[in-house]
């Protein structure tokens, strides 16, 4: 038995030879991060710049675009390199660190979703107490419990894997994943199998949990309200809902992955579901939020269009 410590690299089975298609692949897969960095730039230096979006709802926005940036940063120039490599071997501290780009990425990008639903249900519920409700010291606090929760639970994560003797380096992902390591170890996994389940559970499932909880209170006082006040709650809401679903989804693709043999679903079918949620979500977000909110949208029409 080996401890994980020694284990110098993993090698990443799931890659294959892909030929001629090589350089398609990869300009793809360039084309598709810059997309990424370059929506999810303009949308941060747009909320940053302009005063009158320096709202709870705005900031929580940038929030969530930082974090895409963070997360794609953290999987497309490893896919690059990959992509281009005939050895499709990765070092042990870099797939570690992988695994926490990737896995905090995750926590934080439903913790925010759970925050900015908290966010919409004060400004529509409670609109008269909302300005006392959420201050700015308020709104700050919210975004660094929003960063801090996840990064401490991943660290965790990491270092009980880190602790376990493993038999093998042989990760039949196209990244480096923890639960794929887990299940290489050759001593007791109880003990991470179990904080496994409590991570999801506090970063994935609860949140959701709560953003629908918010989302329902919100529907029963629109409702029961007038007519512009559903429309202005089914404009604003619209966005975070759909991202949520499209979250949920990547998520849920990649957990039952994970955790159940999908031995008789086609290799690349299982390349391009596990990578859906860390590729389609981090332009999916910006596009949605930009499209969608009028506010957003008529700025990002006037920086384009080289207006002050």
């Amino acid at each position: 038995m080996v401890n994980s410590t020694h284990v110098s690299y993993f090698i990443l089975s799931a890659y294959s030879d892909t030929g001629v298609f090589k350089p398609l692949y990869f300009l793809m897969i360039l084309a598709l991060y810059v997309c990424i960095i370059g929506a999810n730039v303009l949308l941060i230096v747009v909320i940053c710049v302009n005063r009158s979006l320096h709202e709870p709802m705005y900031l929580f926005l940038c929030s969530l675009f930082v974090n895409e940036l963070y997360g794609s940063t953290g999987l497309f120039p490893f896919l690059l390199s990959q992509i281009l490599s005939d050895i499709h071997t990765v070092s042990a501290p870099l797939c570690f660190l992988q695994i926490f780009c990737v896995y905090s990425y995750t926590g934080i990008q439903f913790t925010n979703l759970s925050t900015m639903s908290y966010d919409r249900y004060l400004a529509i519920c409670y609109p008269l107490q909302y300005n006392t409700c959420m201050t700015s010291r308020k709104t700050a606090r919210l975004i660094v419990l929003t960063w801090l929760f996840p990064f401490i639970a991943i660290l965790i994560l990491i270092s009980l894997t880190l602790s376990l003797q493993l038999c093998g380096n042989t990760i039949n992902k196209v990244y480096c994943d923890n639960f794929s390591i887990v299940k290489l170890a050759c001593s007791d996994t109880t003990v991470n199998n179990v904080y496994g389940l409590f991570a999801t559970f506090f970063l994935i499932m609860f949140p959701v949990s709560l953003t629908f909880i918010s989302y329902m209170r919100i529907l029963r006082v629109c409702f029961s309200g007038s007519k512009q006040t559903r429309q202005k709650a089914v404009s604003t809401c619209t966005p975070h809902l759909a991202a949520l679903l499209n979250a949920s989804c990547g998520s849920c693709f990649e957990v039952i992955q994970s955790r159940f043999s999908m031995k008789y679903v086609p290799n690349t079918l299982r390349i391009l579901l596990s990578l859906y949620f860390l590729t389609c979500q981090p332009l999916f977000t910006p596009v949605l939020y930009g499209l969608k909110m009028s506010k957003i949208r008529s700025i990002c029409k006037r920086v384009l269009c080289g207006e002050v």
